[in-house]
């Protein structure tokens, strides 16, 4: 079979292979994903907004599409690349395939490419930007494309949910505020397995809105893009420090970060897949996690913030958890509530209702 779709980055490097999915084309930032399973709570995660995946796992797709398994409402990649595409799934539980939903959902696709050497320049040269293209588009003319087409800075905005809604559980203990930034469903199951009534409310809700709820404890979600994007949210955790405990997971963390003076810096390449050592330094305890982000928490401007370093990732050193003791406020890069990868950090919710239970 004849390759129908290339690849084309931002220097002007090609990869050929097979289209799937969408035939319409946009520039976006490229970034890799190691996990090995989970590929449609990985295409469901809001972080991945404006971005295209390599999965760097090869056979995807291979288990279909689950209707109950979407982490969001949204399919959000910009492009999706996979070496081998499984489009027959062999699972009673899928309701179509993976092609079929990239389709519906306008997402184009690429198969049959060397995402091994990918992966690797992707690693050693940092992220960058790309676009999919027909055979018959020119190189120059996809390489001008990505240069005249700015990054968008609205991701949160375009993933937030745009007014308030609940999550109840039967014989609540506790009422959470969540505040969506492009939130995963699983992190509502978790709360709701905990005891907590959550109240989902939009980004940019301000701080009298969210104590007008008479919460427990506030939750700040993760999502994509630049924390610096959001100064709206970074404004209303000021104005919350110290009245109610509050927990941060991924863009939530770095947000909680920039609200008590700290700075954010952007990774070479980020962290995405479920397989990432972290240290808990009170306890030296390594956890394995699942991790989505590409941007990390300035130590150095921690100095004089009131916040402490609570984990490290063991690859590279970087900041993987906030503590606040004296104004009840935690915070991890990583995904507690995996979905997909593994569960060493589900006790991070236990921790949060033990703050709001002192409270």
């Amino acid at each position: 079979m004849k390759c129908n779709r290339k690849l084309v980055l931002e220097d002007g490097t090609v990869y050929e292979g097979y289209g799937f999915g969408a035939g319409s084309f946009r520039p976006c930032e490229i970034v890799f994903n190691t996990s090995m399973a989970g590929y449609q709570e990985i295409i469901s995660d809001p972080s991945y907004t404006d971005q295209a995946i390599v999965m760097s796992y090869p056979l995807i797709g291979n288990y279909g599409i689950a209707a109950e398994d979407f982490e969001s409402r949204m399919v959000s990649p910009s492009a999706f690349i996979v070496r081998d595409l499984n489009d027959e799934p062999s699972n009673f539980r899928s309701t179509k395939s993976l092609s079929e939903l990239m389709e519906e959902a306008d997402v184009p696709c690429i198969y049959g490419i060397d995402t091994r050497k990918l992966v690797r320049t992707i690693r050693d040269r940092g992220t960058g930007r790309c676009v999919l293209a027909d055979m018959s588009t020119p190189v120059d003319e996809a390489v001008a494309l990505i240069k005249s087409t700015p990054a968008p800075h609205d991701a949160v905005k375009r993933c937030s949910c745009t007014k308030k809604w609940y999550s109840m559980t039967s014989n609540h203990l506790y009422s959470v505020v969540a505040v969506d930034c492009g939130m995963k469903k699983n992190i509502i199951r978790m709360m709701n397995e905990k005891g907590c009534n959550v109240t989902v409310v939009p980004y940019n809700t301000s701080a009298e809105e969210i104590m007008s709820l008479r919460p427990d404890g506030v939750f700040i979600s993760n999502g994509p893009g630049d924390p610096q994007d959001v100064p709206e949210v970074i404004e209303t955790l000021k104005q919350l420090h110290g009245l109610v405990p509050m927990f941060g997971i991924c863009l939530g963390h770095q947000l909680i970060a920039l609200s008590y003076g700290a700075n954010t810096y952007k990774l070479k390449f980020g962290h995405r897949g479920g397989n990432h050592p972290v240290k808990e330094l009170a306890t030296g305890r390594i956890e394995i996690t699942s991790q989505n982000h590409s941007y990390a928490v300035d130590e150095a401007s921690l100095d004089g913030t009131g916040l402490k370093v609570s984990h490290v990732n063991i690859l590279d050193g970087t900041v993987e958890g906030l503590d606040c003791e004296r104004d009840r406020v935690f915070s991890v890069q990583y995904h507690p509530e995996s979905a997909p990868g593994p569960n060493d950090g589900r006790e991070l919710f236990d921790r949060f209702t033990k703050l709001m239970r002192k409270g």
